[in-house]
C-alpha cells in the first residue's frame, strides 16, 4: 500500500514530540508501509533537506529509545519532504494539489495538528481545492470544539467535505495498551463478566494524575481547563470502557453504538447536583520532588486573577439497570502529587462474615494506566489464627505486570493510532454523536463555573488535591484509592 501522510502543523510542538517519534517508531518497526511519504506542511519556508534538518534536530530531545541511529534516520528521512502553505490562501492548497498530484497514493491522510480553530478553514479549503477524495482520511485532533455548539460547527463543517468513515476523532489515549487492555479484559475473559453489575460492585473509581503544571502551555491551559482537556475526552472514554454493555462485535459502529448507550445514560446535572458532587480546585504553591515549585496564577501566560481548574472530582450516575446505585468517581488534575492513572472496582463486602477481616476489607481490582501498565486482584486470604482458633483474614494480592511480560512487543498510542488510520480501521476513534453526548453531559459544569471563583478551591501543589475531593467521596462512605 502506498501512502501520502499530509501533517498540517508539520512544524509545530505536537509534530516533533508526538508524531514524528511515533512514525519514526512503525518505520523502525517494519509496520509503516514502504510506499509511503511524510509532508509537512507549515508557513514556514523550508526546503525538503532543510525540514528534514530540522526534524533530526528535534529528535535529540525525544526519549532515548525513540532517537534513531544515524543511519536509521537516513534512511527514515528519504520519507520526509515539505511543502510551504497559508491556511487561508486558496491558490496554496491549489500547490498542495499539484504536489500530491506527483503520485498516485492509494490512501491520503490529511493529519490537522494544529489548532482547533484552524480546524474549519483547512476542511473547507480542502473541499474547495477538491482534496477530499474517496482515497482522502482527515485526522482531527483533541480538543474539538470549546462547548457543544463549536463541537457541532467543527463536525458540520467537516461532514459536508467528508464522509463519517473518512473522519478520525484521535483521542491518544484509547491508543494506549493499557486502555486497550480494559476491552480485552472485560470482554476476551469469562472471569469478570458476571461480576461486572450493582450486586458485585460498590462504587468504581478513574484517576488521572500529573505531577508536572502547565509547563509551557499556560495560556492555552488558561483558556481551557481540566474538564475540557481531560474529563470531556479521556476520562469519559474510560468511563466508557468500564461500564459498556459487550458490543455485538469488534466492528468500530458496534463498539461506538455501546460507549454512545453510556453517555446518553449518564444522570444529568442539576444544580444541587453541581453543589454536591462536583469539585473544582486549582494548584497554589507547594513542593513537588522535593523542589519548591510556583502557583498555576504564576505560570507564565497564565492571568493573575485566573479562574480556571486544574483539578476536577465529579461523581457520575449512570442511569440503567446494570449501574444503578453504583457511583463512578472521576478525579483528574495537575501538580499532584505523582503522575498516576489508575482504575479501582472496589467490590461489595462478603454479605455474611464469618472470619476475622481487617476493618473494611473487600476485594479490589486495580488497573494501573501510567506510569506502569498492569492489574492487581486484591483478595482476603488465610492470615495467623488468635489464641482462641478464630481464623484471621489478611490483603494479599495477584499483580500482573503487562510491562514486563510484553514490554518489547507492545506499540505506543500514537503509532497505533497512525497505523489504524493507514489501515481505515474506526474502533479506536471517536464518533461525532459520542462528542456530542460528552460536551452535553459536561456543559451545565462549564456554565456554572465559567468565570465564577466562589467554590474554587486552592489546593498545595504536590498533594492529592483539595480537601473537598475526598468529602465529597466520604459522604457516600468511600474513599480514595490512596487512602485505602
Amino acid at each position: 500500500m502506498s501512502f501520502d501522510l499530509v501533517l498540517f502543523g508539520g512544524t509545530g510542538d505536537l509534530a516533533w514530540r508526538k508524531l514524528m517519534p511515533a512514525l519514526f517508531q512503525a518505520f523502525r518497526h517494519g509496520t509503516l508501509p514502504a510506499e509511503g511519504r511524510i509532508l509537512g506542511i507549515a508557513r514556514d519556508n523550508l526546503s525538503d533537506d532543510a525540514f528534514r534538518q530540522l526534524i533530526h534536530q528535534r529528535f535529540e530531545q525525544v526519549d532515548l529509545a525513540k532517537r534513531p541511529s544515524p543511519e536509521e534516520f537516513d534512511r527514515f528521512a528519504q520519507l520526509l519532504q515539505f511543502q510551504r502553505l497559508d491556511l487561508s490562501k486558496p491558490g496554496d492548497y491549489e500547490q498542495l494539489k499539484k504536489r500530491l498530484g506527483e503520485r498516485s497514493a492509494d490512501v491520503v491522510v490529511m493529519y490537522l495538528a494544529t489548532a482547533p480553530n484552524l480546524f474549519t478553514t483547512v476542511c473547507e479549503q480542502l473541499a474547495a481545492a477538491g482534496l477530499n477524495t474517496p482515497a482522502t482520511r482527515i485526522v482531527l485532533e483533541k480538543p474539538l470544539g470549546h462547548d457543544l455548539q463549536s463541537n457541532r460547527s467543527i463536525n458540520e463543517t467537516v461532514r459536508r467535505g467528508f464522509d463519517e468513515t473518512q473522519i478520525f476523532r484521535i483521542d491518544h489515549y484509547l491508543g494506549k495498551p493499557a486502555v486497550q487492555n480494559l476491552f480485552a479484559l472485560r470482554f476476551g475473559n469469562a472471569l469478570f463478566e458476571p461480576l461486572w453489575r450493582r450486586e458485585n460492585i460498590a462504587n468504581i473509581q478513574i484517576s488521572i494524575g500529573e505531577d508536572l503544571g502547565v509547563e509551557k502551555r499556560g495560556s492555552f491551559y488558561d483558556s481551557t481547563g481540566a474538564l475540557r482537556d481531560m474529563v470531556q475526552n479521556h476520562a469519559l472514554q474510560l468511563l466508557c470502557a468500564m461500564a459498556m454493555e459487550p458490543p455485538i462485535s469488534a466492528d468500530a459502529d458496534a463498539i461506538r453504538d455501546e460507549k454512545l448507550k453510556v453517555l446518553r445514560s449518564l444522570r444529568p446535572w442539576t444544580p444541587e447536583a453541581i453543589n454536591q458532587f462536583a469539585v473544582r480546585g486549582q494548584y497554589g504553591p507547594g513542593t513537588v520532588g522535593g523542589e519548591q515549585v510556583p502557583g498555576y496564577r504564576q505560570e507564565p501566560g497564565v492571568s493573575p486573577e485566573s479562574t480556571t481548574e486544574t483539578f476536577v472530582a465529579l461523581r457520575a450516575v449512570i442511569a440503567n439497570w446494570r449501574w444503578a446505585g453504583v457511583p463512578f468517581y472521576i478525579r483528574t488534575g495537575k501538580r499532584l502529587a505523582a503522575r498516576d492513572a489508575h482504575i479501582v472496582v472496589n467490590f461489595r463486602a462478603a454479605p455474611h462474615a464469618i472470619f476475622r477481616t481487617p476493618l473494611g476489607a473487600a476485594n479490589r481490582l486495580v488497573i494501573s494506566l501510567q506510569p506502569r501498565d498492569g492489574l492487581q486482584l486484591h483478595l482476603l486470604a488465610q492470615g495467623q489464627e488468635t489464641r482462641r482458633g478464630a481464623q484471621s483474614l489478611a490483603p494479599v494480592h495477584l499483580d500482573l505486570d503487562f510491562d514486563r511480560r510484553f514490554g518489547s512487543e507492545r506499540v505506543g498510542a500514537y503509532e497505533r493510532l497512525l497505523l489504524d488510520v493507514l489501515d481505515g480501521r474506526l474502533n479506536l476513534f471517536v464518533r461525532a454523536d459520542e462528542q456530542e453526548a460528552a460536551w452535553r453531559w459536561v456543559e451545565p459544569l462549564l456554565d456554572a463555573w465559567q468565570g465564577n471563583d466562589a467554590d474554587l478551591r486552592t489546593y498545595a501543589a504536590g498533594s492529592w488535591g483539595p480537601s473537598a475531593s475526598s468529602a465529597m467521596i466520604a459522604r457516600d462512605g468511600f474513599y480514595w484509592s490512596e487512602e485505602q
